[in-house]
């Protein structure tokens, strides 16, 4: 603000642009009033002054500070946040990294065992096909052994039928046929 001196003087060089205009006694006139007045608001400038001042000191620091104090807390909570939602975010990353390789891992394992079991049963296919092959060639020799038998069985059957046929057949031809001959 200003003070009385500089206001004093502001006032005068305003009256003196003015000065052409109004006369001399005019101007003696007006400056008696303008120093009462100037005198006269001394009192109010310096309550003016006072409360001011009182105001600075009981309620615009105090306000400010509390102010100040409240934005660090809630930047200070922000930056908090902040700082928790990024850690929750490179957690859940980490988590989803791990979750990846375990995924990989669980595929790799079950291709594995895929391949593994593949050729388990396609070495049981040899085997049983081997099995199949050899029970065949059992089964055909022993065909092959019980047709021998059968046909050496029946061949002499045959002979023996043959032979009792021919017997029977014959036998009674001959035993009326005379002995020297017709």
């Amino acid at each position: 603000m200003f003070d009385t001196s500089v206001r004093a003087t502001l006032i005068l060089m305003v009256l003196e642009a003015l000065r052409p205009v109004y006369t001399q006694q005019n101007m003696d006139e007006t400056l008696r009033q303008l120093g009462g007045l100037l005198l006269g608001s001394i009192p109010t400038v310096i309550c003016f002054l006072l409360l001011y001042g009182l105001y600075l000191i009981l309620v615009h620091q105090p306000l400010t500070r509390v102010l100040g104090e409240r934005h660090a807390r809630t930047e200070g909570a922000i930056d908090k946040a902040k700082a928790d939602v990024a850690a929750a975010e490179a957690r859940t990353a980490e988590y989803q990294h791990r979750l990846r390789e375990a995924r990989v891992s669980l595929f790799k394992a079950q291709e594995a065992r895929r391949a593994r079991a593949g050729r388990v049963r396609a070495a049981a296919v040899v085997d049983a096909r081997k099995h199949a092959e050899a029970q065949l060639d059992a089964a055909r020799r022993a065909i092959e052994e019980e047709k021998t038998r059968t046909k050496q069985s029946l061949e002499a059957e045959a002979e023996r039928l043959a032979s009792a046929i021919i017997r029977i057949v014959l036998e009674p031809a001959l035993a009326q046929a005379p002995v020297g001959g017709r």
